[in-house]
């Protein structure tokens, strides 16, 4: 019988670390060809203005986990229906049988992914000494990216810029108080990109936040907000400048508009990418090299991040008797 994982099972189960380390994995299994991942599917609804997004995955050698995110986007819910505009769950199987394993609630658990996908890219391509923390973004995404920053690197400042000062100001403070690090709203940036030892871009912007002039050298960019073909978050000049490393090849050209966008203008070639993040994982191409050269990751989000977190998620449940068994 399959266990049914509410929100409050999953945040009870799953940590940062954990999630690091088996997106991390995701990553190098991807790379190596052990891994399958179909193209997203979106079905619209369009008589309700709503969607529904399946994203299935496989993930092979020790990992062998099977699954889909199923996530529907009605942007009108919350003040139609007084509902959440995005919900949604997450299938797992099991990898050998195919039968079901479990059924879970996937707002905490993508939240938790997305932010471990920054934490894997500050392990690979920050610096050891990078001790200052800059984010764009004040929405849900945007505390674990720096969650999962902090569990990598000792940081001791972090500047917060939002379109929204009040949502900045109270990110801060919550920062302040969960981490016991400075934590600061501002919006100032020239200041808090200039001073950037790892610079995190959480928000739904379609045009640049900041001009790439301003990077310092030796600062780690993670773009993890625009996943859209016409959205970017940072400029040509960033990516000039930077190492530039995504989760994976197709599926940033294909949806990253940070990439498309200058690749489409002529002001960037995509053979100048340095890496999917697994082949660093592997150890195929190297991360960071010295202490100047900026580094760029972008992350549009990948359904085996989603299984392969859902698997530890099950794996701790089973162990702790947690959820509820679903007869039938």
């Amino acid at each position: 019988m399959p266990l049914w994982l509410a929100r409050s099972d999953v945040e009870s189960l799953l940590d940062m670390p954990a999630a690091i380390e088996a997106v991390a994995e995701s990553y190098r299994l991807d790379y190596l060809g052990e891994a399958e991942l179909p193209v997203r599917t979106n079905i619209p609804v369009a008589r309700h203005e709503g969607s529904l997004m399946s994203m299935p995955a496989y993930l092979g050698g020790e990992m062998d986990a099977l699954g889909a995110k199923l996530i529907s986007f009605y942007g009108t819910n919350p003040s139609v229906r007084g509902l959440p505009a995005v919900q949604g769950s997450v299938m797992l199987f099991d990898g050998r049988n195919g039968a079901l394993l479990a059924l879970m609630d996937a707002g905490f658990l993508t939240a938790m992914r997305t932010g471990a996908s920054g934490g894997v890219a500050a392990r690979y391509l920050a610096r050891e000494d990078a001790r200052t923390l800059t984010i764009f973004g004040s929405g849900a995404a945007a505390p674990y990216q720096v969650e999962a920053a902090v569990c990598e690197r000792e940081i001791e400042q972090i500047f917060v810029l939002s379109r929204k000062p009040a949502h900045a100001e109270a990110m801060a403070a919550t920062l302040a108080r969960d981490l016991e690090i400075e934590a600061s709203a501002t919006d100032d940036i020239e200041m808090a990109v200039g001073a950037a030892d790892i610079l995190v871009t959480a928000t739904s912007a379609h045009e640049p936040l900041f001009e790439g002039g301003l990077l310092r050298p030796g600062v780690h960019i993670t773009g993890i907000g625009s996943h859209l073909p016409y959205a970017s978050e940072v400029d040509a000049e960033t990516l000039k400048r930077a190492k530039v490393v995504v989760d994976q090849m197709d599926a940033c050209l294909a949806e990253a508009g940070d990439l498309i966008r200058p690749i489409e203008d002529g002001l960037y070639s995509a053979e100048r990418i340095h890496a999917a993040m697994g082949a660093i994982i592997a150890g195929d191409r190297p991360g960071r090299q010295n202490e100047e050269e900026i580094t760029f990751f972008k992350s549009v989000g990948l359904a085996a991040q989603d299984v392969a977190v859902a698997k530890v998620v099950y794996e701790r449940a089973v162990e702790q008797g947690a959820g509820i068994r679903l007869d039938g």
